[in-house]
């Protein structure tokens, strides 16, 4: 798999649109300790090109995932993540635990 600026690990949905996220930040040659991102703080991410994908941190294996699906902007104005093209109307992170 390719580089990629983050692994996110956990969803919560509200009325079909993702809330916030669970997830790892790049940092640098590292990953950061799980942070909490909002619903737009990640579309922002997402539109300056940014690269996300879903997953979980190995056990007792520092900055090692194992890594899912690439998550994709999607809609009329990008407004949409997914990791599946099937259903373009609302957010849907498959796979990916609910908390």
């Amino acid at each position: 798999m390719t580089k990629f600026d983050g692994v996110i690990e956990a969803v919560r949905y509200k009325g079909g649109k993702i809330d916030v996220v669970r997830l790892y930040q790049r940092r640098g040659a590292t990953f950061s300790d799980h942070v909490v991102m909002s619903r737009a703080a990640l579309l922002a991410q997402l539109k300056q090109g940014r690269r996300f994908v879903t997953g979980r941190r190995k056990v007792l294996w520092a900055s090692t995932f194992e890594v899912g699906k690439t998550v994709n902007l999607l809609g009329r104005n990008g407004d949409v993540v997914s990791t599946t093209l099937d259903q373009p109307g609302h957010d849907q992170l498959e796979g990916v635990p609910v908390f």
